[in-house]
């Protein structure tokens, strides 16, 4: 049986599930247990406990994999961006992990995670277009 190859820009979620499951397999076989484990740690309004930003991430294969760290622009420079990843470095210890990584676009916080002991280690070029992206990490 030869498959059909097909393209699309709505691609079901269940797909996603298939994919990442042949994944998972072969990565269970090769190198054992992922460990994977999510993570979120939010900012909530005290009043109305409505989400106003946070860090979303998860440790897989003993480490920490930071995808998303936001703080509205209200709540910037109070030092909840570093109180978010010093939690999540936290939490990274504790689930034994070695070392944590995310990556930033150029307009982004680069110069943030630097003087949090992140250290570059990739960079694509025109990521968009005339700007780049970082994966920057740090060894716990």
């Amino acid at each position: 049986m030869q498959p059909l190859i097909e393209t699309t820009a709505a691609p079901d979620p269940k797909d996603r599930e298939t994919i990442l499951g042949l994944l998972m397999a072969h990565a269970h076989a090769a190198a054992g247990p992922s460990k994977l484990t999510p993570l979120a740690i939010l900012l909530r309004d005290p009043q109305s406990g409505a989400v106003l930003g946070g860090l979303w991430g998860r440790s897989i294969y003993d480490w920490l994999i930071i995808e998303l760290l936001a703080v509205p622009e209200s709540l910037r420079g109070q030092g909840l961006g570093t109180k978010l990843m010093a939690e999540a470095e936290a939490v990274a210890r504790a689930r034994d992990c070695i070392g944590i990584w995310l990556d930033t676009y150029e307009f982004q916080a680069k110069g943030f995670y630097e003087k949090l002991g992140y250290a570059q280690f990739g960079e694509i070029a025109d990521h968009p277009r005339g700007q780049r992206r970082y994966l920057v990490q740090k060894r716990l």
